[in-house]
């Protein structure tokens, strides 16, 4: 089963390229920290600005650097359910563990689109997979009926990566579902919270900086060490607030950059911070004894 700290990997460019060898020395160290799982492909990996065969190619070297010793949940999502589904073949075919299925954006299908979106996917291809709901960027919110109707229905549906903030919606999608539901949280501020809900991990942002501390935090609550689990929290409050500054993931990759794991190199339409922010975000860094 999918828990604890997965980190929604950042993709480092040098000259416009992927650059193959940080990405690979980035993987390791996550997993020499501790990470419960990876995520390539996902917002924080820029795949919007992916061409088809540089998506494949990132997940390609995650699951070949990886090698099986924590789950690969591959971004597969898109607004074309054709597209779709050939990239879930693709990951199927090239080894993931796991699809992440990002809500159709742009085209604000009703829910009913939204369930047959879904229903198609898994029709052409058999493979677990995680949806996930993050109505600041698609436009539309997977309401918790809909959520639950996908589960009950769709055997390949487990779980969804909750990135509305709304505890909520998270508590209505436990209700409606059952013990062996994954739910993670897709916003960094409430992976304590949903934990407690009974959420069973996070797909993170702040993990890809620090994937040691947010790993103890999950591994805190299942072991019953509430005490611990909320101190880590507030303890990572301020990096994720700083990870959020501006548009993710200029924030975390200008981080990763600080800490000299890759360089800084974002893709138009995404640009690198302004002064501002970027003080902010390296302030919060030196207070954490990051650089």
């Amino acid at each position: 089963m999918l828990k604890g700290a997965i980190s929604a990997l950042v993709l480092p460019f040098k000259n416009g390229q992927i650059d193959e060898e940080a990405y690979r020395e980035f993987i390791e160290w996550q997993i020499e920290q501790g990470i419960d799982g990876l995520a390539p492909c996902g917002t924080t990996g820029e795949s919007a600005t992916l061409s088809h065969e540089e998506h494949e190619r990132a997940i390609k070297i995650c699951i070949d650097q990886t090698k099986k010793r924590v789950p690969v949940i591959a971004g597969c999502g898109s607004n074309n359910t054709v597209e779709a589904i050939r990239l879930t073949r693709f990951a199927k075919q090239a080894g993931a563990d796991y699809a992440l299925l990002i809500s159709p954006y742009y085209n604000k299908p009703t829910q009913e689109g939204i369930f047959r979106h879904y229903r198609a996917i898994s029709k052409e291809v058999s493979f677990p997979f995680v949806v996930y709901n993050v109505p600041g960027r698609t436009g539309s919110n997977i309401t918790a009926d809909t959520m639950a109707r996908l589960y009950h229905q769709i055997p390949e549906m487990i779980g969804v990566k909750e990135a509305t903030g709304n505890l909520i919606q998270v508590s209505n999608i436990l209700e409606k579902t059952d013990e062996n539901f994954i739910m993670l949280s897709g916003e960094d501020s409430t992976v304590f919270a949903t934990l407690a809900l009974g959420g069973k991990g996070t797909i993170s942002v702040t993990s890809n900086v620090m994937p040691k501390k947010v790993h103890e935090l999950c591994d805190a609550w299942a072991r019953g060490d509430v005490k611990e689990a909320r101190r880590l929290h507030f303890y990572l409050e301020p990096l994720n607030r700083a990870m959020f500054v501006e548009t993710n993931p200029i924030p975390v990759k200008t981080a990763l950059s600080l800490m000299g794991k890759m360089s800084d190199e974002l893709r138009l339409p995404l640009c690198n911070m302004q002064e501002s922010t970027f003080a902010l975000l390296k302030k919060t860094m030196q207070d954490m004894k990051l650089i």
